[in-house]
């Protein structure tokens, strides 16, 4: 078969990318909404400026620097609006996600620039923050490795407290976004290893054995991993069919509408593993499982070092923002191991990666002291454990595939094509669904493919 031409597969190539980092709104309903209304926007930028600039009382010179800090923020949140891509997601409304695209870019240039500081600039920031700090020292914090041979009831009752709630909403969370079960055990039951391997700098890691078993695993994480997963059962379930707005009469009906808004406009249903998966794929879906115990230690490492008690503002809301740059993250990062057309990642899960390894050097910078009393052997242990063990469990997830669910077509190739590191348009798999939407909204761009090569496959969905 004759070859593509390059443009053509750039275009393809470009249209996919676009599908997960600049991903447009099918149907509007309400046109005011997504009309541009930037000088309008200009106007009122301007007129809250000259008013908190001109009007407030400029005594205090606190106020006066976080005044400041509060409109640089905002108007870098306006721009993020502005020029910034909407990312897979387009609910409530791409505005949102451009936010959220733009507060993760203001929060690693805010890491790279502490990384350039000294720990009692950094320290001193943080109690300007919050003087409340000043007084707190990690050795405050509550200990959960005591009394583990007295298994009694009300020994057991005081080691669940809110962060047992925290765990299960947590892991829910992270079951909505993964959608894989085996993946997530994985995740679940090495991060009790780390905890393990990482008790002798942390000391809120060490816990009895059948709080981390029973509490941990079983109840909070496995609870949370069931829900969540029945969560997407339900999402893909659902039949999702929009009706405008103006189409509802009722008042009762306009209002579901409104609340419905806040709900994905589809669920897909992922595919991250499959017997005939190719050793790119296989291991870029272990690095996602060793990547996310690097971001869960950052938080209890950041924790420590700066020294705030776990229910602290700056860490609840850390823990918040980080949850939802997540989201479009795991979005993008999927669709790029998993879709043959994709062959960059996308914007927002390279900014997570970034934000990832810089706080984790952030940590590194000012710890000298707590690793210096790094066990070398735990921390060796630990990762070739955790590189065995995701390598492992992922390829166990693929005979589990391969064997238990041989006959159901949701998992042959033409449902989750292969990745591989060059792929012609004549030996790639055929193109997704939302590809092919996009490609049928340039329909000339279609018809030219199609003409030049007939017997493409851009007529078969995944």
């Amino acid at each position: 078969m004759k070859s593509a031409r390059p443009h053509e597969l750039n275009t393809v190539y470009k249209a996919k990318f676009n599908t997960i980092n600049e991903r447009p709104v099918d149907d509007i309903s309400l046109e005011l909404f997504y009309r541009p209304h930037t000088i309008t926007l200009l106007a009122v930028s301007i007129a809250a400026v000259v008013y908190f600039s001109f009007i407030r009382d400029e005594h205090n010179v606190d106020d006066n620097i976080r005044a400041g800090i509060c409109c640089v923020v905002f108007f870098f949140v306006i721009i993020s609006v502005l020029a910034f891509p909407n990312g897979p997601f387009t609910r409530p409304h791409p505005a949102v996600w451009r936010i959220v695209f733009g507060l993760s870019v203001l929060y690693l240039l805010i890491l790279v620039f502490l990384l350039f500081q000294k720990y009692k600039t950094i320290k001193s920031v943080l109690v300007w923050v919050d003087p409340a700090l000043e007084h707190f020292h990690i050795d405050m914090d509550k200990e959960y490795g005591v009394n583990c041979s007295v298994i009694t009831f009300e020994n057991i009752w005081n080691h669940i407290d809110i962060f047992a709630l925290a765990h299960f909403l947590g892991w829910a969370f992270k079951a909505v976004l993964v959608r894989h079960l085996g993946i997530l055990w994985a995740i679940s039951i090495l991060w009790e290893f780390t905890e393990i391997a990482f008790a002798h700098l942390l000391p809120n890691f060490v816990e009895c054995w059948w709080d981390a078993l029973i509490l941990d695993v079983l109840l909070c994480n496995g609870l949370g991993i069931w829900v969540g997963l029945k969560i997407c059962k339900c999402l893909e379930m659902r039949e999702y069919k929009w009706v405008s707005i103006r189409d509802i009469h009722s008042t009762t009906g306009k209002l579901k509408r409104v609340m419905l808004q806040f709900t994905p406009v589809t669920w897909t249903e992922v595919r991250w593993l499959d017997p005939t998966c190719t050793y790119m794929r296989f291991f870029a879906i272990c690095q996602l499982v060793i990547f996310w115990q690097v971001c869960e230690l950052n938080t209890f490492f950041l924790k420590h070092i700066f020294e705030m008690p776990p229910n602290h503002p700056l860490v609840i809301v850390r823990l918040v923002f980080i949850g939802i740059v997540v989201a479009p993250s795991v979005r993008q990062y999927y669709m790029y191991v998993t879709d043959t057309q994709c062959k960059r990642v996308g914007t927002q899960c390279w900014v997570y990666g970034a934000i990832m390894a810089t706080e984790a050097l952030l940590c590194i910078k000012n710890g000298k002291e707590l690793f210096s009393r790094t066990q070398s052997l735990n921390i060796i242990l630990w990762f070739l454990l955790i590189s065995l063990f995701s390598v492992l469990c992922v390829y166990g997830c693929v005979l589990w595939h391969k064997y238990v669910q041989n006959g159901d077509n949701d998992f042959s190739r033409e449902t989750s094509p292969c990745k591989s590191p060059s792929l012609s348009f004549s030996e790639s798999e055929s193109l997704s669904a939302e590809t092919e939407a996009h490609l049928l909204e340039n329909s000339e761009l279609y018809s030219t493919l199609k003409k030049r090569h007939p017997h493409a496959p851009l007529d078969n969905h995944q």
